[in-house]
């Protein structure tokens, strides 16, 4: 059998097995890796080059960053200012969020609009009541719609207008993807605002997010029965943690009282609880023997303790005692902690080098995580942590099939079929099917690599029936950006899915829809713009 059938065969399978959700995403795409080498269609090297594009390098180095946005307190900061600013309302946060993305989108990559605004919007949707799974595709999307408003925004852009310079138009302005980007951005935030709650699942994340410190601090003070406010319980430099005794631990037996500190560690104990107890066993005013023999320590009992943050983590991850909630996830719920201003200066060389595009994205991307490690903003263990193997897997696996699609003459065969069929067809018609395919294409391709097998068509075409290439291109750059109906289709719907704990189906629902405005803003809307 030919390379190119077995490619669809393999593209066809893997299609069916993302859509039935029933395979973990993981193992499909080692499915396709093994596939691809079993059926001769990639060497071994090459059905594991994938590993190694700077894509997946890209992903992991993005999701180090994040980690830190959040460990030093950062998201907290703009979650809060995002909340003071725009309410709990619903409407206002898409609107927020909608309009920071765009204009984000419009400068970075989708992936690094997406990076940078997703722990911002997990805690903001906590604080206004709302599940991160109602506004997460929302961002993905909306990011995606910002890679069409300048020239720079996507590598998609740059090579379309040079396409179209190189085959009798003229080159696009770096501003004038707007003419086509604003509208998609302006509509999908339309739809978000009228449709999206019903289009959106009702989903929990994989992970809890951190607790919200004032919520947390009540429960503490009621417990304990202790009068002190939630500002003397979380700082910068200090903060609280509860952590129960551990069977076997080297603490039972031992006696304490709130006010004491511990011998080895130095923190102050605030109170303790028995384990089969409804309220805190003593309160400081006790002091009596008979009060002492009662804070005789057992397994289960918990005990509430209050030190620096590094001495907190370490105390809870020792062997005597299991924390309630780990001190890690409540320092990060405290705005700006004393780290701050490094990840805060490392994120903004990031960006700039983004921006600038002196050194590729998943250099500047792996610079920024290394900068934090060797700082000691993040620590390897939690680095660790905070990388999604499992989208990695997904990512490395499925970009050997985008390169076999093209190197296999799967998509000349693609090619000769749409112009066989059209030949001198109406450029509308054209354009429409030019854009169809790439659509389809484009939600298990990367949005470049399906422009690139687009590409030569849509000159082909343009060339056949006498029309300008303008608008054929920059149809193409919208459709690029509209790969809505996977998670695999791009490496922002990737990066929202374990924060969201979205399914492989849960993605249409709202993508469909907007994937119907981008056609018809390509085929109908650029035309006016760009004439035929």
């Amino acid at each position: 059998m030919e390379p190119a059938t077995w490619t669809f065969i393999i593209l066809g399978a893997a299609m069916i097995a993302f859509i039935s959700s029933k395979v973990p995403l993981a193992v499909v795409a080692g499915g396709v890796v093994l596939a691809l080498w079993a059926t001769g269609v990639r060497s071994l090297p090459e059905v594991f080059e994938g590993f190694a594009d700077p894509t997946v390098v890209f992903i992991v180095s993005l999701f180090i960053v994040i980690e830190s946005l959040e460990a030093s307190g950062i998201t907290a900061w703009l979650a809060n200012f995002v909340v003071n600013r725009a309410g709990t309302s619903r409407k206002r946060l898409v609107l927020v969020i909608g309009v920071a993305a765009g204009m984000l989108g419009a400068f970075i990559s989708v992936s690094g609009t997406v990076g940078a605004l997703l722990p911002v919007v997990v805690i903001v949707t906590k604080k206004a009541g709302m599940l991160p799974s109602k506004m997460l595709i929302p961002l993905a999307f909306l990011a995606s719609g910002g890679s069409v408003l300048t020239l720079t925004a996507s590598p998609v852009n740059i090579v379309v207008s040079q396409a179209a310079s190189d085959h009798g138009g003229r080159q696009f302005g770096y501003f004038e993807f707007a003419l086509a980007g604003i509208p998609l951005v302006v509509i999908t935030i339309i739809i978000v605002l009228l449709a999206g709650d019903r289009l959106l699942p009702d989903r929990s994340p994989e992970s809890i997010a951190a607790p919200d410190p004032t919520a947390h601090a009540k429960r503490l003070r009621e417990d304990y029965r202790m009068d002190v406010s939630t500002g003397a319980l979380y700082t910068v430099e200090e903060g609280v943690a509860e952590v129960l005794v551990a069977p076997h631990s080297s603490l039972i037996g031992r006696h304490v009282l709130p006010g004491m500190t511990t011998p080895d560690d130095g923190l102050v104990v605030l109170g303790v609880r028995r384990g089969d107890h409804a309220g805190p066993l003593v309160r400081e005013s006790e002091e009596t023997e008979e009060a002492e023999e009662r804070f005789e320590l057992r397994a289960g009992d918990a005990v509430l303790v209050q030190g620096p943050w590094a001495v907190l983590e370490r105390y809870a991850a020792s062997q005597d005692v299991i924390a309630v909630t780990p001190p890690q996830s409540l320092q990060r719920a405290v705005p700006l902690s004393r780290k701050y201003k490094r990840t805060l200066f490392i994120f903004a060389a990031m960006i700039l080098l983004l921006v600038t595009g002196v050194v590729p994205t998943a250099i500047a991307t792996m610079l920024a995580a290394g900068a934090l490690i060797v700082t000691k903003v993040v620590r390897l263990p939690t680095v660790y942590r905070a990388v999604p193997w499992s989208i990695v897997i997904l990512v490395g696996g499925m970009i050997p099939l985008s390169r076999a699609f093209v190197d296999t003459g799967s998509a000349d065969i693609v090619a000769d079929l749409v112009l066989g069929n059209l030949g001198a067809a109406s450029p509308y018609l054209a354009l429409l099917v030019i854009c169809v395919i790439s659509m389809v294409l484009g939600q298990f391709m990367s949005n470049l690599a399906t422009v690139l097998v687009m590409l030569p068509i849509a000159v082909a075409i343009a060339g056949s029936t006498g029309a300008s290439i303008q608008p054929f291109m920059m149809g193409l750059a919208v459709c690029g950006a509209a790969s809505f109906i996977t998670p695999v289709a791009t490496a922002g719907n990737l990066i929202v899915m374990r924060a969201g704990g979205y399914r492989f189906g849960d993605y249409w629902k709202l993508g469909l829809p907007l994937m119907i405005v981008y056609l018809g803003i390509a085929v109908l809307y650029v035309p006016l713009i760009w004439p035929f």
